[in-house]
């Protein structure tokens, strides 16, 4: 049997619809895969009646955010017409919204994706994430919101890069036993350090297939059991020296570990207060 496609339909870049589409969509039973399409900067019905028609041929539903009124309308009645079940994921908070501050909205499109603030804060933290990953310069460590610690090969820096997607201003320092951590590092709240271990069989499989794709042998001292080990060791003793929190990413895809990460970050700065 085919896999249900959601539709995400947008006269924007759609990102809304798509979160709460996965949001919903992850709350079934897992053997069950849906297939989410995004069609995005809708702005002719042209483009309605197309996915309408694809739509009509699978099992499926369309989900979208329009505030062009014409737009709206002329989707519903599409769907209508074919039977396809829709969802407006914007439109009755926008008239719950109206409706008790006697405000109308603005109905433009892209506001959210307007350059504000956040999205300053947002490209601030990107370019941070780049300058002070893997160690690169230690003072960076004392203007970070989070500080990641690991040995290689622990998602450092893809995490490093997902939180600064949040606007989380991450650094990363590697853990290597014949090198002395940096001194900036223990003059960091520990609430703020974030450490990062892993089983030591998954971190062999890793190393070996990342010597694999450098077309290297993977009999290298690296990619050993042996040296993996005394590194986990050496990094569990530094993190239990600084006292911070440690999570096992293991089997973990980063934006889990993304998400435990914000977590332990977001609950240490609740109980600084």
């Amino acid at each position: 049997m085919a896999s249900p496609v959601i539709y995400v339909v947008s006269d924007s870049l759609g990102e809304t619809a798509e979160f709460v589409a996965r949001a919903a969509a992850i709350q079934f039973n897992a053997s069950q895969k849906f297939d989410i399409q995004r069609v995005p900067y809708v702005n002719d019905k042209k483009i309605l009646e197309e996915v309408v028609e694809e739509a009509a041929g699978a099992t499926s539903i369309i989900a979208y955010t329009l505030v062009i009124p014409e737009l709206k309308e002329e989707l519903e009645r599409l769907a209508r017409l074919r039977g396809i079940p829709i969802v407006d994921i914007m439109g009755p908070l926008l008239e719950a919204l109206s409706a008790a501050t006697s405000m109308k909205p603005k109905m433009e499109v892209g506001l959210l994706h307007r350059l504000d603030d956040q999205y300053f804060r947002r490209v601030e933290a990107i370019e941070f994430a780049v300058k002070y990953d893997d160690g690169k310069d230690p003072r960076g460590l004392l203007h970070a919101d989070v500080v990641l610690l690991g040995v290689s090969r622990t998602s450092k820096t893809p995490v490093s890069m997902y939180l600064a997607n949040k606007r989380i201003k991450a650094a990363n320092v590697p853990i290597v036993p014949e090198v002395e951590p940096p001194a900036e590092l223990y003059r960091i709240p520990s609430r703020k350090i974030i450490g990062l271990t892993i089983q030591p069989q998954s971190l062999l499989k890793i190393r070996q297939e990342r010597l694999k794709t450098l077309g290297l042998t993977t009999d290298a001292e690296y990619a050993s059991l042996t040296r993996i080990q005394k590194e986990l060791v050496y990094a569990d003793r530094l993190m239990a020296q600084l006292a911070c929190p440690v999570i096992d990413v293991s089997n973990k895809a980063v934006e889990e570990t993304a998400g435990r990460v914000l977590e332990d970050y977001y609950r240490g700065e609740r109980d600084a207060r």
